[in-house]
């Protein structure tokens, strides 16, 4: 009796054991098939388009926004282009020719900005502007510091053509105004923030920052020298050549 019992106790066990597991199983697979499915959509890397100069062209056709500028045109401006010198931190020519351009908006903000600085007695130097890809991915091969250059999976401002390394020139003396440091400048003394002993190169410095940011630039808080326009949204990376860019027509 007792052990009739008990295998009647065990197949009842087992009947609910058995539709528990059928129960959890249905349950469970919508639920796994939703994780695998966010797994893949979370680890799936973004990957970066790079405009070469023909996918550059057909957007700058329909956004005559996105048409690269030659900053020569601004009146008195000063190019001072390093990268197209050994005077850089690579110690070696980055650029062969030494140009400097920038988006249109992000030029007639430069343009105003100068005009500004010009009843002031000083004149805008450009370090760089528009930079070429390519140059990112040299950059970070030497550094690998993004607090200083731009991770090649990203892109910078500058291969948007929305950023800008400048100073400010005396226009009585032709010289540059004393800075906290030198361009490009690795140590802290170039944060944008950092103390200042000197209250001349202090307020150099936060004359040129003012003034920038009158027209829509912000400094970047480790350089003291870079600024972003910060009204890009939408604005691709390119990898263009300067000699490319010489004769495009659209500019």
């Amino acid at each position: 009796m007792f052990k009739n019992s008990e295998i009647r106790i065990n197949q009842l066990h087992n009947r609910i054991v058995t539709s528990l597991k059928m129960v959890i199983k249905s349950s469970y697979l919508p639920f796994l098939f939703l994780t695998i499915l966010s797994f893949s959509i979370h680890s799936e890397e973004t990957k970066l388009i790079v405009f070469d100069k023909k996918a550059y062209l057909h957007s700058a056709t329909k956004d005559p926004n996105r048409v690269l500028v030659n900053l020569e045109t601004i009146p008195q401006i000063v190019l001072e282009i390093r990268y197209a010198t050994d005077n850089n931190f690579s110690g070696r020519k980055i650029y062969t020719l030494g140009k400097a351009f920038a988006r249109k908006r992000v030029a007639e903000a430069l343009r105003n900005a100068q005009m500004d600085f010009l009843k002031q007695g000083y004149s805008i130097q450009v370090y760089d502007a528009y930079r070429p890809y390519r140059a990112t991915v040299t950059f970070y091969e030497l550094i690998k510091d993004t607090r200083y250059v731009a991770s090649p999976k990203t892109g910078s401002r500058h291969n948007k053509g929305c950023a800008i390394d400048l100073t400010l020139v005396d226009n009585k003396t032709k010289q540059e105004l004393q800075m906290p440091t030198e361009y490009d400048s690795f140590e802290k003394a170039a944060w944008a923030n950092a103390p200042v002993s000197d209250p001349m190169i202090k307020q150099n410095r936060d004359k040129l920052i003012a003034g920038m940011s009158r027209f829509g630039f912000r400094v970047n808080k480790t350089e003291w020298w870079h600024f972003d326009f910060l009204d890009c949204a939408g604005y691709e990376v390119l990898d263009i050549p300067f000699e490319e860019l010489q004769d495009d027509g659209v500019r």
